[in-house]
């Protein structure tokens, strides 16, 4: 194969496997692995280490992630013939808003760092593993082996990397208090996302169309209405957060109690 072919500069040539072929699952779930691996193995090697030790983590993954993010806005502006293909990849869907969480996550102080650091550990996951294998559009689009299942591959799986390893670090506070922060990062970004899917016009965190997302379910539910379907994922987001916290602050709870000494 050739690197033309590799990048897809004339197109490719490649019939694609298909969305759930062995070759699209076996190739996610490689990288699943991966990003499990090393977010538990580096998460428990710096768990014991300062926090700016542990940072520096986090440093490195927000310029691996978002220089991956500027290497594909240029492969395919170059590749393509709209210059301004850049508004059609902004950071605003649910796994690529890493590519700012992340370096907010890394340079920010106080309750803010704390709520995305909070953020990333909840949608981070979510966005590896919905990015690798619910996207599976992707691979009915573009061969396995190529430069677009490639660079969105990795940069999901960065995003769940970083969930782990901020999990596992201890570096999450998962405070209440600091619920309402993690909220509104959520909403500026749906603002802007439908902001932008008006403008474009675009789909953005999926607030127009499902483009056979399991937000189908859904879309079909209200029959595609334009004001419904969006208040229902910007909902789902919010719950998503709720249930997490619940669940998260439940087992942190429950692990405190088992080690407490039994009175006799």
């Amino acid at each position: 194969m050739s690197i033309q072919e590799f990048f897809g500069w004339d197109g490719y040539s490649r019939t694609p496997e298909g969305a759930y072929s062995w070759q699209h699952l076996l190739y996610v779930s490689g990288l699943t692995i991966v990003m499990i691996v090393l977010g538990i193995v580096l998460g428990l090697w710096e768990r014991n280490k300062d926090e700016k030790r542990k940072n520096l983590v986090l440093i490195i993954t927000a310029a691996l992630i978002d220089a991956l993010y500027l290497l594909k806005i240029l492969v395919f502006s170059f590749r393509g013939s709209n210059p301004l293909y850049f508004l059609y990849d902004l950071p605003l869907f649910l796994c690529s808003i890493m590519f700012l969480a992340i370096p907010l996550a890394a340079f920010s102080k106080g309750r803010l760092r704390e709520a995305a650091l909070d953020f990333i550990l909840i949608f981070g996951i979510l966005g590896g593993t919905m990015g690798n294998y619910g996207a599976a559009q992707n691979f009915n689009a573009y061969p396995v082996i190529s430069f677009d299942n490639l660079i969105n591959g990795l940069t999901h799986s960065i995003s769940g990397f970083a969930s782990i390893y901020i999990g596992v670090s201890g570096l999450a506070s998962m405070k209440k208090k600091n619920i309402p922060i993690t909220f509104a990062i959520l909403l500026s970004f749906c603002l802007l996302a439908y902001i932008a899917d008006i403008l474009l016009p675009y789909n953005y965190m999926f607030l127009m169309n499902h483009d056979g997302t399991p937000y189908v379910i859904f879309y079909d539910l209200v029959q595609g209405n334009p004001v419904l379907y969006p208040i229902i994922v910007v909902v789902l987001f919010l719950l998503y957060i709720g249930v997490f916290y619940a669940v998260y602050l439940g087992i942190l709870k429950a692990v405190q109690k088992a080690k407490k000494p039994q009175s006799v």
